[in-house]
């Protein structure tokens, strides 16, 4: 049987639906760990019985706190959950092919708040100089159907098959691959790339990872993004980006990243002005533009 952890902040809203779903299932154990929440979350996570709360005084991030969750539990395969992710059915199915010979992580199908497939956000390829530089730049958003995030954001596949970058909101590692890889790179901080590295790593190191449409779950998504201030996303976003090409992207690339998000800072600065005000924008974009120099350098 496979252990659950789920990584919440400020997830109040949401946790107690998640926790009931994941005690429907048959698992070994659940580990919900707290990243210092300032909401009612550890006190309602507290009133659930079997489930194991590891509460941090400061907020660790989310690849320090997975690594907590996973180095609490001795199970073969871990679940990752994002606390606004409800799992329906097909553990047993992901449990099998993330424990397969050769696989060192499995997903299975998300559906959005409609009951659809989560569009855009369910398998993803590895991130690309372009399909970086056109995210700095909001394109992507402006314009979905370009062929650089088509390729990028892929459609659901129906059957089960390899991917590169599944939702780290639904996520079953094997333990093994984990330890071996050293665990999420907690220099991420606090979310977002650290599980695209991580699955990355997994790849170079010759680990398959597999889709499983028969492993369902519902997620809301955008949950643990918005808990953060303008500023702070802005800042944490970036950083993220930029130290994803630092680590996988050739030299030429990473600076050609480094130069679309020095570029893409001007016309998001002066929109920044109008919604928050001048020295907020230029304070945030200022210090982008310093991290984006770092990888032209």
């Amino acid at each position: 049987m496979p252990g659950i952890v789920v990584v919440t902040y400020n997830s109040a809203d949401v946790i107690e639906t998640c926790i009931d779903a994941c005690r429907r299932l048959t698992v070994d154990r659940i580990v919900v760990v707290d990243n210092a929440s300032a909401d009612r979350t550890v006190q309602q996570v507290t009133q659930n019985a079997n489930v194991e709360l590891i509460a941090n005084p400061t907020n660790r991030g989310f690849g320090a706190a997975v690594n907590q969750g996973i180095a609490a539990l001795e199970t073969d395969a871990v679940l990752i959950l994002n606390p606004d992710t409800v799992p329906i059915r097909g553990l047993d199915a992901l449990e099998r092919s993330a424990l397969s010979e050769g696989v060192g992580a499995a997903t299975g199908r998300l559906l959005g708040s409609d009951g659809y497939d989560q569009k855009g956000f369910n398998i993803r390829a590895f991130p690309t100089a372009w399909t970086l530089a056109f995210e700095a730049f909001g394109l992507n958003r402006l314009w979905p159907g370009n062929p650089v995030n088509r390729h990028y954001r892929q459609s659901t596949p129906s059957t089960e098959e390899d991917v590169d970058q599944p939702a780290g909101a639904f996520l079953m590692i094997r333990r093994s691959a984990w330890q071996e890889l050293g665990g999420f790179d907690e220099s991420f901080f606090p979310i977002w790339f650290e599980d695209v590295d991580f699955c990355k790593r997994l790849k170079d190191s010759g680990y398959h990872i597999r889709y499983t449409p028969d492993a369902i779950a519902q997620h809301r998504g955008g949950h643990s993004a918005t808990q953060l201030p303008w500023k702070e996303r802005q800042l944490f976003l970036y950083g993220s980006l930029l130290r994803y090409a630092s680590k996988h992207l050739s030299i030429a690339s990473r600076r050609a990243v480094g130069l679309a998000v020095i570029l893409a800072c001007f016309p998001r600065m002066l929109a920044g002005m109008f919604q928050f005000g001048v020295s907020e924008s230029v304070s945030v974009y200022v210090r982008v533009v310093w991290l984006a120099g770092r990888c032209l350098r």
